[in-house]
């Protein structure tokens, strides 16, 4: 059975990058109905954030990304929280220096050591006979001699001359592993069938496989990610769009907009189709849709996802998202009817600020925007067909759509034009915009009979007096 993992840091908030990483994982067990693992990688202790726990299993859970297994959520506690499995890591180091694939160091500053020309760390430390442990130290990785060749599903066979691997720290002077050496015990231990992370690890990978055979243990099946890069196909920032989900959130994305977009940046589906839930990405994820290629990161494709999402939204649900932007309207009006309109026209809902501001207030307006030539009006013809409807609407006493539609209709066949002659400037009178959210006759009966008049003869006024 497959059994993957995502073993996040917690340092910081969720960056997309770490939630792809996290998705692929998730989509590669459950394709094949396996087991999805959530490890909780904290042995740096230094960037330690508490607060990142919260965010990472907050971030999963709205995305739907549940963990077969894992730590509790309140408790972080259990095997699945590294530090507190520091016992374990100390345990396999030592066996590794007892079996000449790891040694005693006793350099100074050194977790941080750097040799000249920023060549591999090697150092005398390596020949000592008999070191006594009670001085601080670290212990290192024995690299051997040779080549070290591996298999990656993504990008194929590659080999690494181990002259270029570094003698790396295992077990920091403080007891606590280094990420490259607890990621090999805890795969090992957890019975990790698929490694799945970033291209960045590629270059670590030999590493990995020399403690994998100094254990005398299987190698897993290696999935490295490509990469992500800004839109100017650099490495993402904060100037090109870097962005992690609690900002995506917090500028008015969708979870499931943000987890279908990001399924796509690195994985191409068989078919042209682009908008999956998750349970249809369980389904259709494969291998070898992952392409090697560095995928670039459009806010502007994922705005189009966010779109496309909020029209898909059942109502309610639409407008439980919209109601706190339409109770700040203080003018009486059917809050559900605008929510209606607005399904199709918003990328966030945040929009919805704008597009309704007319309503309370109708703005001084410039009477170019009765002037259309694609719709064949001007001042003039405005101005009588606002006219001609103002009479209409004054006789009119029950404002509901069907009246004002048939009252409208009939005024066009009198005056035997087209529809956009006398809708675009009542339209226009109404909002005082260049475009809304919803037609001429929706307006009205929005906005009522008093409050429709009111503005209609303000477009009278203002057209009459440019004249």
């Amino acid at each position: 059975m497959i059994r993957t993992r995502f073993a996040p840091s917690p340092t910081g908030f969720m960056h997309i990058g770490n939630l792809r990483t996290a998705l692929y994982a998730y989509l590669i067990a459950k394709n094949k109905g396996g087991t999805f693992i959530l490890r909780i990688e904290d042995t740096d202790r230094e960037r330690y954030v508490k607060e990142s726990l919260d965010f990472i299993y907050k971030t999963l859970q709205m995305v739907g990304i549940n963990y077969d297994e894992g730590p509790e959520r309140e408790g972080t506690s259990g095997p699945y929280i590294q530090s507190m499995r520091t016992e374990i890591y100390q345990k396999y180091a030592k066996i590794l220096v007892e079996n000449k694939n790891a040694y005693y160091c006793f350099c100074e500053k050194n977790e941080n050591i750097e040799t000249e020309n920023k060549k591999p760390h090697r150092c005398d430390c390596i020949n000592l006979k008999n070191p006594t442990t009670e001085k601080p130290h670290v212990i290192r990785q024995i690299i051997p001699d040779g080549k070290t060749t591996f298999y990656d599903v993504v990008y194929g066979v590659i080999t690494v001359d181990n002259s270029e691997l570094e003698n790396g720290v295992l077990l920091k002077s403080n007891g606590f592993p280094t990420y490259n050496f607890a990621n090999v015990v805890d795969d090992h231990l957890m019975n990790i069938t698929h490694v799945i992370r970033g291209s960045e690890y590629l270059s670590s990978t030999p590493k990995y496989n020399l403690l994998y055979n100094a254990f005398g243990w299987d190698i897993p099946v290696y999935i490295h990610l490509p990469l992500i890069l800004g839109s100017d196909k650099t490495k993402l920032s904060k100037r090109n769009g870097d962005a992690n989900f609690s900002d995506l959130l917090n500028e008015g994305y969708l979870p499931e907009a943000i987890i279908n977009y990001i399924a796509l940046l690195g994985w191409s589906p068989e078919e042209s189709e682009e908008l999956f839930s998750l349970k249809e990405l369980e389904k259709k994820f494969t291998l070898t849709g992952i392409g090697k290629s560095p995928a670039i990161y459009d806010k502007k494709k994922l705005d189009w996802f966010n779109t496309e999402y909020i029209k898909k939204l059942d109502f309610d649900d639409f407008y439980k998202f919209a109601y706190p932007y339409l109770k700040n309207i203080k003018k009486e009006v059917d809050y559900k009817k605008i929510a209606s309109f607005l399904r199709s026209r918003i990328t966030f809902f945040k929009d919805i600020v704008n597009l309704v501001s007319f309503i309370d207030e109708l703005e001084d307006y410039d009477t170019n925007i009765y002037i259309h030539k694609k719709m064949k009006t001007d001042l003039q013809n405005s101005l009588i067909s606002l006219q001609e409807i103002l009479i209409e609407l004054e006789k009119l006493e029950n404002f509901n759509f069907d009246n004002l539609n048939n009252i409208i209709k009939l005024k066009i066949e009198i005056l035997n034009v087209k529809n956009s002659i006398v809708l675009w400037p009542i339209r226009t009178a109404l909002s005082g915009k260049p475009t809304s959210f919803c037609g001429a006759i929706e307006l009205l009966e929005i906005f009522g009979k008093e409050e429709s008049i009111r503005r209609i003869k303000i477009g009278i006024d203002k057209i009459q007096k440019t004249l």
